[in-house]
């Protein structure tokens, strides 16, 4: 009984007064400027959450896949956000992604989700994939973020 107590309190991220705390991803957004990196964020988020599609610098249009893979941990009842951001980090549309497996591991579980969006004014955006916080403590918060490109229009 205690230790399913215990895995639940890992699981769940709460502290249940034990000495070993679990891991938490970084609160301090990601940054731009980083290149190479496929996504940006903390150490912490990059071990946690993949993101397979779409590629940073990705040319998006509505519809679009996103596709990746996270750890138990990033989830909350199988789901975390999604925001698509304009270059002038407006909203132009948020959502969750959902969990394709039992989400409640400390392995790598795969996620997808579908965004349709009316096409920003700007050519460039980001994609932000959050670490669900329900509790809002900010120890708990992370992101990824992902820089896009939007499908040219037409003059």
């Amino acid at each position: 009984m205690l230790r399913t107590i215990a895995w639940l309190c890992v699981v769940a991220g709460v502290g249940c007064g034990g000495t070993e705390q679990p891991e938490s991803a970084s609160a301090k957004p990601a940054t731009s400027g980083e290149e190479s990196a496929p996504a940006e964020g903390s150490a912490s988020a990059k071990d946690a959450i993949r993101v397979s599609s779409p590629v940073a610098d990705a040319v998006l249009s509505s519809p679009f896949v996103i596709t990746g893979e996270a750890r138990g941990m990033w989830y909350f009842e199988a789901t975390f956000p999604v925001t698509l951001l304009d270059a002038d980090g407006k909203p132009v549309v948020s959502t969750y992604a959902q969990a394709q497996g039992e989400w409640m591991t400390e392995q790598f579980v795969p996620f997808r989700t579908e965004l349709t969006f009316t096409e920003p004014a700007t050519e460039t955006g980001t994609l932000v994939l959050e670490r669900a916080n329900p509790s809002g403590l900010p120890e708990h918060a992370a992101e990824v973020r992902v820089p896009v490109r939007f499908h040219a229009q037409p003059h």
